[in-house]
């Protein structure tokens, strides 16, 4: 590498520019830098002010202590465009192999494979272990099921989002998963919902609201393929200038691993989501709506396609972009996820946790 430098770097970030940093490491120590891209910076000479933040810094340096050493050795009154602390300290990390970018691993598509919702949902975290265990890579699943269920969040009180006996009528289980966020509504055929399993790595540093579209830029691709200008709403929501089409959850496990999931909408029964979800008027009048049923507009509608079309232009977009390759479901792992669904996820002890 020119001017002896010896770690590399890159992070575009979501929405902004291109970050690059080389790194001369010498005995542990970040010895010189020389931050560059296609950002703007003002004044000129707050680029020194940069580079010499990063100068003296261990190589095991933390995220926060690049992002903060930045931001403490910035002249006052500079100003960053199109990039921030965090991204030059995502940067960082990636040069020191501590951060790793999509390329860096080697991808899986699994399914769409039919099975019942509630294994879904166990295999989300069968499939997150054994990314965690080092026996699986980072894999991309697309879901399908054929029968009717809420799946809650993880902290979700089932009294407070399921009206029971509406759900009992329309023969709509309860499933309580893993991650958090808000209520999935899901009948045969009528969302398109997929997981991401991946090494925290990849999200070095970010906050949860920096992750979401980080994760999911490639749907955004995917959807304007077929025809929907899609973006992400702070913090997990998905829309279009239609409407709501849908929302993600995430869950970061012990051993170094993130589950990241979205359901999407593609043609809800809106009628018959108002009757099994309540959805309070607080958390309708905050978004300054007056009809909970036009917080959700399905894909269907938009796009045109058949569900089936559409998933199969997500995973072609997915494996084109992070050159990853068809998988398939073992019959240990399926039975794993069998095992965990009558273990814990049918328990009333998981289900009820939060009456």
């Amino acid at each position: 590498m020119t001017h002896g430098y010896t770690h590399h770097g890159e992070y575009k970030v979501v929405g902004g520019k291109l970050v690059v940093v080389d790194l001369l490491v010498q005995d542990g120590t970040i010895a010189a830098a020389s931050l560059n891209g296609d950002f703007f910076l003002e004044p000129d000479e707050a680029l020194f002010d940069l580079n010499q933040a990063l100068v003296g810094l261990p190589a095991t340096v933390e995220h926060s202590a690049v992002r903060d050493a930045v931001t403490t050795g910035l002249r006052e009154g500079a100003v960053m465009f199109g990039f921030d602390a965090d991204a030059v300290a995502r940067t960082v990390r990636r040069a020191l192999g501590h951060a790793t970018t999509w390329a860096d691993h080697s991808w899986e598509v699994l399914g769409p494979d039919t099975m019942p919702i509630i294994e879904n949902v166990a295999l989300d975290e069968v499939l997150a272990r054994q990314v965690a265990a080092g026996t699986r890579g980072p894999t991309l699943r697309l879901w399908d099921w054929e029968d009717s269920a809420v799946v809650i969040g993880s902290f979700q009180s089932v009294r407070n989002e399921v009206d029971a006996q509406a759900a009992a009528e329309h023969g709509i289980k309860v499933v309580r998963r893993i991650s958090g966020g808000g209520a999935m509504f899901m009948e045969a055929g009528n969302c398109i919902t997929y997981s991401l399993y991946l090494p925290s790595s990849l999200v070095d540093g970010m906050s949860f609201a920096d992750s979401y579209p980080f994760l999911d830029a490639w749907v955004m691709e995917a959807l304007a393929t077929v025809g929907v200008k899609a973006h992400y709403k702070p913090l997990n929501d998905i829309a279009t200038e239609v409407g709501k089409i849908g929302g993600a959850a995430q869950k970061r496990l012990a051993g170094g691993v993130v589950l990241h999931h979205v359901t999407m909408s593609y043609d809800i029964d809106a009628d018959k989501m108002l009757q099994v979800l309540r959805i309070g008027r607080e958390k309708i009048s905050d978004k300054g709506i007056t009809s909970a049923a036009k917080r959700v507009d399905p894909l269907k509608t938009q796009a045109k396609l058949s569900r089936a079309e559409i998933m199969s232009t997500m995973a072609d977009t997915f494996a084109r972009r992070y050159s990853a390759t068809p998988g398939r479901l073992d019959a240990p792992t399926r039975q794993a996820a069998r095992d965990l669904a009558e273990s814990k996820f049918s328990t009333d002890q998981w289900t009820a946790r939060v009456p």
